[in-house]
């Protein structure tokens, strides 16, 4: 499930380490439209938005 961090609203996996605090979100942003825009690497082991939900 992704996380969004409560300090900068970046999205993350759920086991990222990288935010301190965050919300679930069940549904990734409209701004994403790949995986590409997905900036932290604890996104790497997917290959595609398709793998994420």
């Amino acid at each position: 499930m992704p996380v969004m961090a409560s300090d900068d609203f970046s999205v993350h996996t759920d086991d990222c380490d990288r935010f301190d605090d965050g919300m679930p979100i069940s549904d990734l942003p409209d701004e994403v439209g790949s995986i590409d825009d997905l900036d932290c690497e604890c996104w790497s082991d997917f290959d595609s938005l398709a793998d994420i939900e």
